[in-house]
């Protein structure tokens, strides 16, 4: 537990010195901790080390780690994994946290599929910023519509945007990419009260993403693994 407890406090600091050091107009960050491929125990671990949302790719082995750790009643699931039709009612029943919606027909059974005694699933569109298409993004040009038919759904509660960076060996061309999901980010916020989150970044690149103001930063190996 030490291990993951001294990596956990070495990544808020890091995050904490980069946001003082720039003066950035940043407050609280989220740090989710990718659990994926992580046992029971070592999960428990990073618990009583005080992280509180974990974010999983894999549904049914994230399931399991669902049902194993319920008593602790405060832990936040994100499901951060590319979503399947067939996989929506489990997420719906399970997480508190969809990052990866991608396209309508997967908000609409995220929302017939949660059940009406838990909150609304908050939710993050995961976006395709710079108009290359893979098959787990979605078209820029599709992303206010997506937006506009997610906030009409009871059932799900639209807080912002997820992003992945294609990182290339530009610079210049790095920070356009940032600065595309800022702006996007800045214009959901703007037409619709419910949007607050940005998650954006990794280990590889926590700087730039603080830089476009993300709040939201997804760690894996640095924490478990460092």
């Amino acid at each position: 537990m030490k291990k993951i407890c001294c990596n956990y406090q070495f990544i808020k600091k890091k995050i904490q010195d980069i946001i003082k050091d720039n003066n950035l107009p940043l407050k609280k960050i989220k740090i989710i901790a990718v659990s994926k491929n992580q046992n029971i125990n070592t999960i428990e671990q990073a618990i009583l080390s005080g992280i509180n949302n974990f974010g999983e790719n894999y549904l049914q082995e994230s399931i399991f780690k669902i049902k194993k750790l319920q008593q602790y009643k405060h832990i936040k699931w994100h499901f951060i994994g590319k979503i399947q039709s067939n996989k929506t009612k489990k997420i719906a029943q399970n997480f508190s946290w969809c990052q990866t919606i991608d396209r309508e027909k997967i908000a609409i059974l995220l929302n017939k599929f949660r059940p009406k005694n838990l909150l609304p699933i908050n939710v993050l569109i995961q976006i395709n910023y710079d108009k290359k298409s893979t098959k787990n993004d979605i078209d820029t040009d599709q992303f206010q519509k997506l937006a506009k038919i997610i906030s009409l759904m009871p059932n799900l509660n639209l807080r912002g945007i997820m992003a992945m960076p294609l990182m290339k060996n530009n610079i210049i061309a790095n920070n356009l990419q940032y600065e595309k999901i800022k702006i996007i980010f800045n214009q959901l916020k703007r037409k619709y009260s419910s949007v607050d989150t940005l998650s954006l970044g990794t280990s590889l690149d926590i700087k730039e993403s603080l830089f476009a103001t993300s709040n939201m930063i997804r760690i894996g190996r640095d924490i478990f693994n460092r």
